[in-house]
């Protein structure tokens, strides 16, 4: 296992580890978006930076990308099967995140 190909916690580092991986996948959770919107979501990410990070996702087949052949273009984003199943599993991160932040004002 020397480049961790086969360890299951570098696989999810590697599929989910871009800076906006999460904040993406958890904003398609309930719905289908357009890019427009997912734009206006994300208002700390760049255009640029979410085609990248949205391409990437769907490389990892965790995002469907749908393009109707119209004028102005209509691309619309939502979650694969497999990107649904981490729903859950980020829910469960955002209540962590939750605890960890009263953890720190604590302190």
């Amino acid at each position: 296992m020397e480049d961790n190909k086969d360890c299951p916690v570098s696989v999810v580092q590697k599929v989910i580890g871009g800076k906006w991986s999460i904040l993406i996948l958890y904003q398609l959770n309930t719905k289908i978006i357009r890019f427009g919107e997912l734009d206006r979501l994300t208002p700390n990410m760049t255009q640029s930076t979410l085609t990248k990070e949205l391409r990437r996702l769907e490389n990892y087949q965790l995002v469907n990308r749908k393009v109707y052949a119209q004028v102005p273009p209509k691309v619309e984003y939502s979650l694969t099967k497999i990107g649904l199943e981490l729903i859950p599993i980020l829910k469960d991160l955002g209540q962590w995140g939750n605890k960890y932040i009263q953890y720190v004002r604590k302190q």
